[in-house]
Formats: C-alpha cells, sequence, structure tokens
C-alpha cells in the first residue's frame, strides 16, 4: 500500500499535463480541419443521411400500389409496364415499386391451391413434354 501504483505518482503529474498539452493541440487540429474541410463535411453528412434514410413510403403512394394490388390480388405480379406506371404515378423507382410487391407477396398473398397447382402443372409441363 505504501509502494507507488501509477505512472501520475511516479512523474509527479507530468502525464496529466502532457495529457493536457496532446488534448489541447488535437482541439487545434480539429478546429483546422474543420474549418478547412467543414463544408465538405456537411455535404457527406447530408448525402450519406439521405441514403440510410428508412421508413415508410409516402401514404399516397403507399394508396395507390395498394389499390393496385386489390384489383390484381389473384396474381399480384405487375408487368414491366405496370412497374412503369406505378413509378410515375407515385413519384417511387422501380426498386421501391419491386421491393413494396415482393414484400406485399410475402406478408399478404396466399395463392390458392388451384393457382398452385397450375402453376406446378405448367412448369412440369415444360420439363416433361412429350414429343
Amino acid at each position: 500500500e505504501g509502494g507507488v501504483s501509477s505512472d501520475e505518482d511516479i512523474s509527479g503529474g507530468e502525464v496529466e499535463g502532457q495529457e493536457g498539452q496532446g488534448k489541447s493541440e488535437d482541439r487545434g487540429l480539429k478546429d483546422r480541419l474543420l474549418r478547412r474541410f467543414g463544408s465538405h463535411i456537411s455535404s457527406l453528412k447530408l448525402e450519406f443521411s439521405k441514403k440510410k434514410k428508412k421508413g415508410k413510403l409516402p401514404r399516397e403512394a403507399r394508396q395507390t400500389l395498394l389499390e393496385w394490388w386489390n384489383v390484381h390480388y389473384k396474381w399480384p405480379y405487375p408487368t414491366e409496364a405496370d412497374k412503369l406506371a406505378l413509378a410515375e404515378s407515385t413519384g417511387l423507382d422501380q426498386k421501391q415499386i419491386n421491393n413494396w410487391f415482393i414484400n406485399q407477396r410475402k406478408r399478404h398473398w396466399k395463392p390458392s391451391e388451384s393457382m398452385q397447382f397450375a402453376v406446378m402443372d405448367n412448369l412440369s409441363g415444360q420439363f416433361f413434354s412429350e414429343d
């Protein structure tokens, strides 16, 4: 217990003085860098925040997609022309349209049994056609 236990005790407080000096140098460097590159950093932050932005699509766009979904519920796979029209009417890009339909089908669509058999029959017909 009577022994020296830390660098500060050995140095008589010099370590603290060196750390304080290093911190002020770091602060000065940070200030200079911010003055020189601050505007670039701000624009990069804004760009990254736009790309990372996740969340719900606008209500009007969701409503338009749901209307299409309800009309085509039996086979909710829009054609490329449908996707282009939906993108134009909603203001969303095609990737957002595709993702919305993928998620909607996974969450809310259960094809009928007869449709599943029809799809299977069509597929098997391709592989086992008699020549």
